[in-house]
């Protein structure tokens, strides 16, 4: 089995992929999707990341951003996939919805994160461009068609691109 790269330096751009374990649609609710905002926004907030675009999806998240500092020992990557599975699973288990995300490994009993995330440094215009698009295309294209253009999807930066308003409060225009 291939592994994705999801190594990250610091100050430097990447898009990046991750998934829910098993490609279950987790994320489909809004309540979790502001989860995934909540934790962009406090890392955005300690000038731990630059967040230029992203995208929520039922069962992944697309991010286009750069790693400006280490939170303590750990990377503001690493910091955001510990502590929204950990919410993420807090909710589970309220709902008695946990035992679906249960795993058999030494370290830990629930995988809510697939460990393969994918990280692709951005060093050129043209494939940022492309990031760029596919990250806004995503939830109007293939199986998804979760609203009628890219601008009325919410839980992305498109809205952002197209009239410069930030209903997030950390997205940043300066990547093209």
């Amino acid at each position: 089995m291939n592994n994705r790269n999801s190594f990250q330096s610091i100050n430097k751009i990447y898009f990046w992929t991750a998934t829910i374990n098993q490609w279950q649609c987790l994320l489909q609710e809004d309540s979790h999707k502001q989860i995934i905002i909540d934790s962009l926004k406090y890392l955005s907030d300690k000038k731990l990341i630059v967040v230029y675009a992203f995208v929520i999806m039922p069962n992944h998240i697309h991010v286009i951003w750069e790693q400006t500092k280490m939170n303590g020992g750990e990377s503001p990557r690493a910091s955001f996939m510990k502590y929204t599975g950990h919410i993420l699973l807090a909710k589970l288990k309220e709902k008695n919805e946990s035992h679906l995300y249960r795993v058999d490994l030494a370290n830990k009993r629930h995988e809510i994160w697939k460990r393969d995330s994918l990280a692709i440094e951005l060093f050129t215009r043209k494939v940022t461009i492309q990031k760029l698009n596919y990250v806004h295309a995503n939830p109007v294209k293939g199986r998804w068609k979760l609203a009628i253009d890219e601008v009325s999807y919410y839980y992305s930066s498109a809205k952002f691109y197209d009239t410069g308003i930030d209903d997030f409060g950390f997205l940043h225009d300066t990547l093209i």
